[in-house]
């Protein structure tokens, strides 16, 4: 969600600031703030609701004191609507610190009546300033905003990033994190504290995670971090794998338009150095053979895009290793109270790695004595560093809300996964192994060529702007495709739109259906499923039958589609299990065409965020 920056260094703070900010536009928000203090201790605070320009206009009519120290943050309203008085940074010790947060504090209304008793007053209705305050507290008891903070985060509950400066102590950004994101950026005579690396990576591409219930410290030339406790903590050190050319448009009209282009190199940057000789060599961490052995159940947790990945390759996980795959939801599954012990593998799938609903998941999961395994596509990140093994894709950022080559990227990463855990069983030839790799391989170049036959795709969105609602129907893996298709066109255009599996239509749906209603149906091939298909082309008549507009997506040749379908988008021929790798390119272009037809931020549609750091 809030996009956080810290910075301590000889550059322009202001500069670095707000180009962070800029860069974790994506997660969402709607205000944005910064503080500076000056060289001399002089604090400055400067924070409007809206987006980002509103905030840059209000630095240029008031322009804040010149420093080499800051914080700043992009906020997604949680306690208190999205004004310029809720707005971060919030002040203590009477306006001389100021904090930023990220997540719920969820003892705040105690700790502001304690704060309240004491004679403290407040001007917004956030949590954030009930910490702001605390701290303020704290700061007056000992005079070290570092000794300050140790004995303000004991007193929090709940899940929390929070950065700090004070104007007694230019030079120094302090932080803390519980359950939410923050990362270290090392440069070379400065410093960054964020929530994403995005922030710093036009700096530099050294970077250190930061654990749970730790503190950094920052200085221009110095790192600290310590536990909750005080002990010292040795960071685990990464490289930042992309630069901050990878998180800009590069001309394309959105960047959402620019990461459906990029799937492609998703998929293959995903699959590169995983397979030899027609064999998946895969690193799992403490994922080893043995256990892999002894697993008689995998269950896969993630929340929206996620899950349909999930569920996407839960056909083909269950049908090569034989062993039972469920997809569960992240925020119901801890409390199904699921049956767990150390032959159970917990696979959770999250492109950012802080989802908060996944990471609790799978914290519930180790606890309770099953093994974890982590699909992510960000280094650093929280749920891969608390799970016995990670796989991590190699999408590159996402910086659309509405995630697309990341989708595509966990199911690559899934299915080497699944061909890996059938070498280890044996339950999957050499011979076989290899084709399944063969066909992985020529996946990028399906995409690219399902990328051209969607061309089509921006007229028939141009003439359905005033479309109130669209149905998606598939069979087998594109059963879950749908379903995606339906999802991106809630979050992008804001109509209604449902996914079914297309033998549900008798059983309900089909009362939706209505003259000149919208429905894509995704075709099973006439090849591989020939029975499936004979059943979605009646499905196909049935909805022709009632008025309804088909819009089919098919393989290439499949002429017995073509007398009942009103467009036909022509898909290249993949194997059955390789289908979602290019059906789902269609919808994604449709929900984004569709949108912008609309007049809408397809990268930043409304009330959402990049990563659901609260639960």
């Amino acid at each position: 969600m809030c996009g956080i920056v810290g910075y301590v260094g000889p550059g322009d703070t202001l500069d670095v600031l707000l180009g962070g900010l800029k860069r974790l536009e994506y997660r969402g928000y709607d205000s944005a703030g910064v503080a500076v203090v000056s060289d001399d201790g002089v604090l400055g605070v400067r924070k409007r609701a809206g987006k980002l320009d509103n905030l840059i206009q209000a630095l240029h009519d008031e322009p804040l004191p010149v420093g080499h120290t800051g914080i700043g943050h992009t906020r997604w309203a949680t306690h208190g609507g999205p004004t310029d008085l809720n707005a971060h940074p919030q002040l203590g010790d009477d306006g001389r610190l100021a904090v930023i947060h990220n997540g719920i504090i969820e003892n705040f209304a105690a700790l502001k009546q304690e704060l309240a008793d004491e004679g403290f007053t407040f001007v917004s209705e956030t949590d954030t300033e009930v910490a702001a305050v605390l701290l303020g507290r704290e700061y007056r008891r000992t005079g070290d905003l570092y000794q300050a903070f140790l004995a303000t985060v004991q007193r929090l509950k709940g899940a929390f990033t929070l950065l700090a400066v004070h104007q007694d102590e230019p030079g120094r950004v302090i932080g803390a994190r519980r359950n939410s994101p923050l990362v270290i950026g090392r440069g070379e005579g400065e410093n960054f504290l964020a929530s994403d690396v995005a922030a710093f990576v036009a700096h530099t591409t050294h970077a250190y995670a930061i654990g749970q219930d730790q503190i950094a410290v920052i200085t221009a030339d110095d790192i600290t971090v310590t536990d909750f406790a005080g002990q010292p903590v040795e960071p685990e050190p990464f490289e930042v794998a992309w630069d901050a050319s990878a998180a800009e448009k590069g001309g394309w009209k959105s960047f959402m338009a620019k990461e459906i282009a990029e799937e492609p190199e998703a998929v293959a940057d995903t699959l590169r150095g995983r397979t030899a000789d027609g064999r998946v060599i895969l690193d799992l961490g403490a994922i080893d053979e043995a256990l892999l052995a002894r697993i008689e159940r995998i269950i896969l947790v993630a929340c929206g895009t996620a899950s349909y990945a999930g569920q996407t390759a839960a056909y083909a996980l269950q049908q090569w290793t034989r062993v039972p795959v469920t997809v569960e939801l992240s925020h119901e599954f801890r409390y199904r109270d699921p049956v767990l012990d150390d032959r159970v593998l917990v696979i959770s799938i999250s492109q950012s790695g802080e989802t908060m609903d996944t990471l609790m998941a799978t914290r519930w999961a180790h606890d309770q004595g099953a093994a974890t395994l982590s699909i992510c596509n960000t280094q650093g990140a929280t749920i891969p560093r608390e799970s016995d093994g990670v796989l991590y894709t190699h999408a590159g950022p996402e910086v659309a809300v509405a995630s697309t080559k990341a989708f595509l990227a966990q199911i690559a990463a899934l299915y080497l996964f699944g061909l890996q855990l059938a070498q280890v069983r044996g339950t999957m030839g050499d011979d076989a192994i290899a084709r399944v790799v063969a066909r992985l391989h020529a996946v990028p170049d399906a995409i690219r060529e399902a990328i051209t036959a969607s061309e089509c795709v921006p007229t028939i969105a141009h003439w359905m702007a005033d479309t109130r609602a669209v149905l998606f129907l598939g069979r087998h893996v594109d059963y879950p495709v749908a379903l995606e298709g339906a999802l991106k066109l809630k979050e992008l255009a804001y109509i209604q739109a449902e996914g079914f599996a297309a033998g549900e239509l008798k059983h309900g749906p089909i009362a939706l259906i209505e003259p000149g209603l919208p429905v894509f149906v995704l075709v099973p091939s006439p090849r591989d499923q020939p029975l499936l298909h004979a059943k979605v082309i009646s499905n196909i008549q049935e909805i022709r039958a009632r008025g309804a507009r088909v819009l089919a997506v098919a393989e290439k040749g499949d002429t017995a589609v073509l007398p009942f379908a009103d467009e036909v988008i022509a898909l290249p021929l993949v194997h059955q299990l390789m289908r979602p790798f290019v059906t789902v390119v269609p919808l994604q272009t449709f929900a984004m065409e569709l949108a912008e037809a609309k007049g809408l931020d397809v990268d930043q549609p409304r009330n959402l965020a990049k990563s659901v750091t609260v639960e």
